[in-house]
This record gives C-alpha cells, structure tokens and sequence, in this order.
C-alpha cells in the first residue's frame, strides 16, 4: 500500500510539470521567456552574420572587409553604449515624455529579480538591445566604400545615442508619441524611419562614389548575399514575432503575416523587372524580400494574412520605384538602397498600419482601432510619427555628420583610398587572400 501511495505521488507530481500556470504581471512566465530569448538570438543573428553577409555580398572585393568590420564593429560599440545609458534613455522611468532619463545607467536598480511584466527585465533589456544594434548598422549601406572607418564609429555612436535612444522612447517608452497611440509594433518608426532618412543625409552630405553611373559597379558575391538576406529573413521572425513580448497568439500572428508579407515583396519585385527587362534578378529578388520586410514592421502586431498580402505587395511596388527614382532620376548613391527600400518600406508600413488595424474592411482587418479611434484620426497620428521622426532625423543626422567631419578631419576617404580599396586603407588586410 505504502509503495502504490508513494508511486502515485510521484505520478501526480510529474503531471503537476505539464499543468499550465497563470502568471501575474509580475512574475515569471517560462514560456514568454524562452521566446523573447530566442528572439533576442534571432534579432542579433540579423546583423551577425545576416546583414553583415548581405551587405558583403553586395560591395566590391575591395571593400567586403570594410563592410563586415562596420557592422561588428557597430554591434560592440552599441552593446556597451546600451549598457551604460542606452536602456535608461530609451527605457527607463520616463522624467519627459522625450526621455527616459538616466536612472538606469549600467543597468541601476535591475538584479536578477527585476522584472518587466512576464519576463525579466534583463531579457527585455538584451531583447531591446539588439534592435538598437541593427539600427545604425542599416545605415552603412549608405555609405559603403567611400568613409572612414573612425567616422562611421563616431558617427553610429553619436547618432544612435541622440536619434535612436531618444525616438524608442517616444514610440515604446512611455514617451509622447506612444502616448498618442502610434501604431508601430516592431519598428517601423523607429528603425526603419530613422535609419532610412538618416541614409539619405549621409548619401548626400558624403556624395557619390567616382564611378557611381559611369561604370557598372556589380556585387562581388551574390551567394554571399544570398545567404544573408535567408538570415535576415529567419531572424526577422524574432524582430517582429519577438516583438509582442510573449509566446502568445499575437506572436503567431505577426510571425506568420510577416512571412507572407516577405514573399510578397520578394515576387512582386521579381514581376516587375520581369516585365521590364524579361527576366527576374536574384538581387531584385532579395531586395524585394527585405523591402516586404521592412514594410510589414510597424503593422505586424495590427493586420491579419490578407493585409499583410497588400502590405508586401505595396512595399515591393513602391520600394522598386523610389529605388530607380532616387538613382537614376536623382543621381543619389544611397550604394545599397537604405532610404528606399527601409526609409521608404517605413513610411508605408507604419501608413497602412493605421489603414488596415480597422476592423471595418473585411478579410483584410487586423485588430481593431482603438477605443473612440477611427481610421481617419489613426492615419493622423501615423502621419505626425512619420513626420517627427523623419523630421528629426534629419536635423540631428546633418549636425552630427558636420560634428564628426570637424573632430575627423572629414568623413570621406580620399580619390587614392577608394581607388586601392577600404579593406587596405582602413584594416591594412584583404577580405580574400587568393
């Protein structure tokens, strides 16, 4: 008798592991955990190795170090950076509705018992993290082969503690544009925006390349490219899906329209060069995939599958377009296409986002609008986040850039540098050794 309580016991104690338990906001649920880690791998994983690999592939041989360097080099800066303020600007107990404040310099106040919501405050930190990281590392394909490697250091650390910090605190902490109900759940605003118009700056304020248009300046390696535009597309899952915090029906949602969103952009883009030029590239391909991506950002958390179908769709249309415009009709060497497929897929994401949170257009719906909200006053509060943003950006880009180009001595590396190649003139060592 004795043996068959105590093996009950046992069982029933097992069984007790597989009972789900409801978490307070306050305490720990494991499985929202496990996923915004995982999320946190994911998003890093985009820029290590995923963007770093896709801008790469895309610059010549002479450069391909200089571009896997900046954006390492990004990723170590902005780590410490985010350790020491980053957090506290962007996330901490807000003293404005501008900033954050610096409270939680070196992470003040946050042990392992701190806690944000269900999950610990160290793993909304390091989750957080990561898309400050990616950010400014979007930006160097503005810039490529022609800056110097001190410059665009100085540069993404300064730009990211005065744009960066400041607007995800506007948008997601507690600041005055989530205040007034922007809709931007992964980032529209606040990475694609900013980093899109803060590319624009600098491709104009740095110039062209000296063979931009005179000559064909090809990608060196489209596998390479290839390669990492599959990572940035698997670790976007955590960028957007990760976004909502917790391992719920939400998450499902924005991973899933993100996706599709994805193809969209990747077939809509390969349609029209088709059309244009009777066959399909494998560069218009990826850059179409990543324009769907940036597009379905900000409304991830707002449409169903049938909206993210127009989403990718409007992001792979409108994105081609403003690339051809911008470099065959403004003569701007934005070298890798930041502002129109991220700066441009931005602004049309977080626009459709108000559009389609309605739960007045059918299969194409999303959430619903917020209480007394309708789609007239939402596209308002879109239109004034896409205006603050972009227009701040603007502003604080062109004084950092003449900021830098002061201490530097110049952003831009000499006719005889961009001749023998950044990987020579900034790291005195080559990409490839055969």
């Amino acid at each position: 008798m004795l043996k068959i309580l105590l093996k009950n016991k046992f069982l029933l104690a097992g069984a007790l592991l597989f009972v789900p338990t409801v978490a307070s906001a306050q305490e720990l649920n494991g499985a929202d955990t496990a996923w915004i880690l995982t999320s946190t791998a994911l998003v890093l994983f985009m820029t290590l190795p995923g963007l770093s690999l896709f801008y790469g592939g895309l610059v010549r041989t002479k450069n391909v170090l200089s571009v896997l360097m900046q954006c390492f080099s990004i990723a170590v800066a902005i780590s410490i950076l985010w350790l020491v303020v980053g957090y506290s600007i962007a996330f901490g107990p807000s003293e404005s509705p501008y900033w954050g404040g610096l409270s939680r310099m070196f992470f003040s106040g946050i042990d392992i018992n701190s806690m944000s919501g269900s999950i610990p405050e160290t793993t909304f930190a390091g989750f957080q993290m990561t898309f400050a990281i990616i950010t400014p590392a979007l930006i160097v394909g503005a810039f490529v082969e022609r800056i110097k490697f001190s410059s665009m250091l100085m540069f993404s650390i300064l730009w990211t503690l005065v744009v960066y910090f400041p607007v995800a605190n506007w948008v997601w902490g507690g600041g005055w544009l989530g205040s007034m109900g922007l809709i931007d759940f992964a980032g529209g605003t606040v990475v694609h925006i900013t980093a899109g118009v803060a590319a624009l700056v600098l491709a104009l304020m740095i110039g062209q390349r000296k063979d931009f248009l005179q000559s064909a300046t090809l990608p060196h390696n489209l596998t390479m490219s290839f390669t990492g535009a599959a990572m940035l597309w698997v670790g976007w899952f955590g960028f957007n899906a990760g976004s909502a915090l917790a391992a719920d029906g939400a998450a499902g949602m924005a991973l899933f329209v993100t996706h599709i969103s994805a193809a969209t952009g990747a077939l809509s883009w390969m349609v029209i060069e088709w059309i244009k030029f009777g066959k399909p590239s494998g560069l218009g391909a990826i850059t179409g995939m990543v324009a769907g991506l940036a597009t379905i950002t900000p409304a991830s958390g707002s449409v169903g599958p049938a909206g993210a179908l127009l989403v990718g769709l409007a992001g792979g249309v409108i994105c081609y377009f403003a690339t051809t415009f911008l470099k065959q009709s403004m003569k701007i060497d934005d070298s890798l296409d930041v502002f129109p497929v991220h700066g441009v897929g931005g602004v049309v994401g977080t626009f459709l986002a108000g559009i389609l949170v309605s739960s007045n257009l059918g299969i194409f719906s999303g959430n619903g609008l917020a209480e007394g909200m309708t789609i007239g006053s939402q596209v308002g509060v879109q239109v004034v986040g896409i205006l603050a943003t972009g227009i701040y950006t603007v502003i604080m880009t062109f004084i950092l850039v003449k900021i830098v180009g002061a201490i530097t001595s110049g952003v831009r590396i000499t006719d005889e540098q961009e001749q023998i190649g950044c990987d020579i003139t900034d790291h005195d060592e080559k990409g490839y050794s055969m």
